[in-house]
């Protein structure tokens, strides 16, 4: 009996192993692949990688959060309503900015006034949600975080910090930090390995930038290849190659979706996706249980209706997502801060 006993641990000690081991190589595989790929030909590596996993990563990330969100909301109600009311508007009003701007509707100055006072808007709603965070239990005692934000703001109009081209490659690496949780709950015997393989990251970017630091800017002889270099922050960050940062925010971005659509699915959701029976919202709540199939549903053709669309217009579907995509950075900082 304990010899029997002995071999089925051992079975399952080689077991956590091997999945461990598996975990470590195809996480690498993805890195290096997504390196050489963006170092090799970025536009197209960007091009490819945005039609393909755009839409379901946002899917499976509004899935995610689903299954993180409490039966019932009691004390938290005012919290969640405000950070989803403020990430409606704060999208809205970014949705608004982008559309005077792709038509020429104001003059440069106003509409760079205006950004300003968007950006600024933006970090006053993450200081006011760390603020109603702090007040939830377990309570936080964040009182660095107006001096911080307050800060942030002043620099946005002082020397004109761009709030929003940081976000542009600070928000692939918040997924890192959620499955970082994930890990920690479900699986602490892989965390040691992430944490290694994120120690990676860095090196990546700077055999990337050892190895187009020099290279010549990218041509941009059409729409939407100018379009991805600005992005990237090209036409900011003049004094560094566009390749280099082109190659960098590709790269960093296939590791997002990395997270979104393999890891966090296998590791934090534990059934399929489309089960939605196992959300605590729905258990015991028929209309919750219609309304969230109901959506995902919707959330669905949307997926299918993004990719007709990128057949069909690459460029203005691209220009598209990425101004609504704002809702879904914004709409992540309740979460993050409720995880923290």
């Amino acid at each position: 009996m304990t010899d029997s006993l002995a071999v089925r641990l051992q079975n399952q000690k080689d077991h956590a192993i091997s999945w461990r081991v598996a975990f470590a190589i195809a996480a690498m595989a993805l890195a290096v692949g997504s390196a050489v790929l963006a170092g090799w030909t970025p536009i197209l590596f960007s091009i490819i990688t945005v039609f393909l996993f755009a839409g379901p990563h946002n899917w499976l990330e509004f899935r995610y959060f689903l299954s993180r969100m409490p039966a019932r909301w009691g004390k938290l109600r005012g919290y969640f309503l405000a950070g989803f009311g403020g990430s409606a508007a704060i999208a809205a009003s970014y949705l608004v900015l982008f559309v005077s701007a792709e038509m020429a509707l104001l003059d440069a100055q106003v509409w760079y006034f205006l950004y300003q006072s968007w950006t600024s808007a933006l970090l006053i709603r993450i200081a006011l949600m760390a603020d109603l965070r702090s007040q939830q239990p377990p309570r936080r005692n964040w009182i660095y975080v107006w001096p911080v934000i307050i800060t942030l703001v002043a620099l946005v109009w002082i020397v004109n910090l761009n709030v929003g081209l940081a976000l542009v490659y600070i928000h692939p690496m918040m997924a890192f930090w959620l499955l970082d949780r994930e890990l920690r709950r479900s699986r602490p015997q892989w965390r040691p390995v992430f944490h290694m393989l994120i120690a990676c990251v860095p090196l990546f970017v700077l055999a990337l930038w050892w190895h187009l630091a020099d290279a010549p800017p990218l041509p941009v002889n059409d729409e939407l290849s100018n379009r991805i270099s600005d992005h990237a922050g090209a036409s900011i960050l003049t004094g560094i190659s566009s390749h280099f940062l082109v190659a960098t925010h590709t790269f960093l971005e296939m590791l997002h979706y990395g997270v979104w659509i393999v890891a966090i699915p296998t590791i934090g959701l534990r059934v399929a996706p489309w089960r939605i029976d196992t959300l605590p919202l729905v258990r015991n709540s028929p209309q919750w249980h219609r309304r969230i199939g109901i959506f995902m549903i919707a959330s669905l053709v949307f997926v299918i209706l993004l990719w007709t669309c990128f057949l069909i217009d690459y460029n203005t579907t691209r220009n598209i997502y990425f101004a609504l995509a704002v809702f879904h950075v914004v709409a992540e900082v309740p979460f993050l801060l409720r995880a923290l």
